[in-house]
């Protein structure tokens, strides 16, 4: 089968196309026939090998942390799931697979693919959608009635946060640009303002907020001055970077570290299905363009998210 691989950390020229053997799948896993996977940040810091220590993974690797595609074959002991069933999921950062036309991944990670999506786009959803899920639901459990100030709201991650808090029924500050901002005001927010002036102080957009959720990388004195954003006894979470916590105004603080879950998955399905969340995806490439897309991120070209699909 092609796949698109690396055999050492690197820039965009270690990615290959290759010819490669036809896995099988072990017990609890599935052979998926894949449609399409997706650009996520991530793939570009772990192509680099800044994560290496942080996330060991053995050499060669073929990227691709989602993947939405059809089963044909199942492991032993698999369950719940069917040959010819559509499914999409998330593959551990640690593993990845999805740049290749099969991929063996655990049954655990999988969930039924959107209905109201084509399956290629549904790529879009799992790491977005779970890191989104992880950060709203899981680590800052956003209530009906809270504010909510979500930072870096226009990017993929972000945007699905602003949903999820909005669909809670919070009340939502939405921080981005403003081509964002039509946009954002759709998806539930508030308002939308930004970027954000640390410096000027949460009055400036109405804060301070009951849950802060970031998504922009900030050097640590600039993470120290969200923690001022934070309202007594609220909490902030952060995917780029860690927010100080604030004892004296018992103010919390949460990394969200995105990891694959199936019941989760499932459930981000349904919302998406019940027109509760929406994915924005602004390219669709062949995977045979991953380098390109690889250079364009790193080159700050790449205008949003891109799913990658597999003829």
């Amino acid at each position: 089968m092609k796949a698109i691989r690396y055999h050492q950390f690197g820039g965009t020229e270690v990615l290959r196309a290759e010819e490669v053997e036809l896995p099988v799948p072990g017990p609890g896993q599935v052979l998926v026939k894949v449609a399409a996977t997706s650009f996520n940040p991530v793939d570009d810091h772990i192509r680099l090998g800044v994560l290496a220590e942080a996330i060991p993974t053995p050499l060669p690797i073929t990227p691709g942390l989602d993947v939405a595609g059809t089963i044909v074959e199942l492991g032993e002991g698999v369950t719940g799931l069917q040959i010819d069933d559509q499914v999409i999921g998330m593959f551990p950062l640690n593993e990845h697979g999805g740049a290749a036309e099969y991929a063996i991944i655990a049954a655990e990670f999988l969930a039924t693919a959107p209905r109201t999506l084509p399956l290629a786009d549904a790529a879009a959803l799992p790491l977005t959608g779970l890191a989104a899920r992880q950060a709203a639901i899981e680590l800052a459990d956003i209530q009906a009635g809270q504010s909510v100030l979500v930072n870096g709201a226009g990017g993929a991650v972000g945007s699905i946060v602003v949903q999820l808090a909005a669909d809670a029924g919070a009340t939502v500050t939405a921080v981005d640009g403003p081509q964002h901002a039509d946009r954002l005001l759709e998806h539930g927010a508030s308002k939308v303002v930004g970027p954000l002036d640390l410096d000027a102080g949460p009055l400036a957009v109405g804060g301070p907020f009951d849950v802060v959720i970031n998504h922009v990388r900030l050097d640590p004195e600039g993470l120290a001055k969200l923690t001022a954003y934070v309202a007594d006894g609220g909490i902030a979470v952060s995917s780029a970077g860690a927010v100080p916590a604030d004892d004296e105004r018992t103010v919390r603080t949460a990394s969200v570290w995105v990891t694959p879950n199936g019941s989760h998955l499932a459930d981000l399905v349904s919302r998406l299905d019940q027109g509760r969340i929406k994915l924005n995806i602004v390219d669709r490439r062949p995977l045979q363009e991953l380098r390109a897309v690889h250079e364009d991120a790193e080159n700050g070209k790449l205008l949003g998210k891109t799913v990658l699909t597999v003829s």
